[in-house]
């Protein structure tokens, strides 16, 4: 069953070296209350796997200009000079994956594939140390799946069973994240006492484990 909680209580999950994923796209659906909490913590050297590593003031990018991620595996980092100026000083390792593998990586974790093939990178540096497979006469690169110790996503309803739902395209990587972690943290805008439509659930709450409501991030 799911559990409410406070940011507080959600910071005793981390420790320093863990594999986070963080949703949102830039500040689309981007989860907030829990990384500004982090900030205020001795813990660093996170993996971060997220659509972009955000701007230099928001989201998942405060994190990296604090210093807190060690590396990250993301799609693009063009909105955050502060990534592309220590990833130049190697102050940070950055893994640049096109978008969809990585949704699909994640995607395939989430549902115990052993990995997804796709055309995306042949003949590219993407292609460095990852297998190729032939499959009738066309090239594909094998991208293993990718899992984390814990995730942070946004949802803008979610109820007491910890099912959630979205508005427009906040879905983005909020809606596979939760499938490809060990434990999932959920900053809800809107809690409900009452169930969700079973019409209107995009995550179902049995891959959640816990949710902070918007009016408590704080506490």
């Amino acid at each position: 069953m799911v559990q409410f909680i406070t940011t507080k209580q959600a910071v005793q999950f981390f420790k320093s070296g863990q594999i986070l994923m963080i949703g949102g796209f830039l500040d689309c659906g981007s989860p907030t209350a829990v990384i500004d909490a982090l900030l205020q913590t001795p813990l660093k050297d996170f993996t971060l796997i997220a659509n972009d590593t955000g701007t230099a003031t928001t989201n998942r990018g405060k994190l990296v200009v604090a210093g807190k991620i060690k590396t990250a595996l993301v799609s693009h980092i063009g909105t955050n000079p502060e990534t592309v100026r220590m990833m130049n000083e190697g102050l940070i390792a950055i893994d640049l994956q096109p978008q969809g593998s990585i949704a699909e990586r994640i995607r395939a974790d989430g549902a115990g594939l052993g990995g997804i093939l796709t055309p995306v990178g042949i003949g590219t540096d993407i292609e460095k140390n990852k297998q190729i497979i032939n499959v009738h006469g066309k090239d594909f690169l094998l991208e293993t799946p990718l899992h984390a110790d814990i995730a942070i996503v946004y949802a803008t309803y979610a109820d007491k069973f910890g099912n959630l739902a979205f508005h427009g395209s906040t879905r983005n990587f909020n809606v596979l994240m939760p499938m490809a972690a060990d434990i999932v943290i959920v900053e809800a805008e809107h809690i409900s006492d009452e169930p969700l439509s079973p019409d209107n659930v995009v995550v179902p709450g049995i891959f959640v484990d816990y949710i902070i409501g918007g009016q408590d991030g704080a506490d």
